[in-house]
């Protein structure tokens, strides 16, 4: 039987959804697929990198992908988790569940290196949080 599939959509694929797929899979990579994808797709953000570092998941390996290489296929949910992206990504119609997990976007904040860096942290806690509750469901 195979694992049931997640992909996980944000408007970039730079940050959350990526932190979000690095989540799923070193939380439940034995029992889900975790993929990751953006509407338009800018590249892995670095400080996003060292966040997931820091709670001791690489996902330095990731790449941005564009969400059209994903459009067909079959995943049992769909998860947006940004606002940007609920209102532009196209109707998945193989998907059996949708969901929308609303975060704010760390790429976003100003300051310092060590205040971008915090709002990533803020960001990755609240994003475990989220699938930990997902994973409980």
């Amino acid at each position: 039987m195979s694992k049931p599939r997640v992909l996980f959509l944000c408007t970039g694929n730079s940050a959350r959804s990526q932190m979000a797929e690095g989540w799923l899979r070193h939380l439940a990579g034995d029992r889900y697929e975790a993929a990751s994808a953006g509407t338009e797709p800018v590249g892995l953000n670095p400080l996003a990198v060292e966040a997931m570092k820091e709670a001791g998941i690489d996902i330095a390996f990731h790449r941005s992908k564009k969400l059209d290489a994903y459009l067909g296929q079959q995943f049992d949910h769909v998860i947006t988790v940004c606002d940007r992206a609920k209102q532009t990504c196209p109707l998945f119609h193989g998907a059996l569940h949708t969901h929308h997990w609303s975060f704010e976007d760390p790429a976003a904040a100003k300051g310092t290196h060590a205040e971008r860096l915090e709002a990533f942290r803020t960001i990755r806690d609240q994003i475990r949080l989220q699938i930990v509750e997902f994973l409980e469901a």
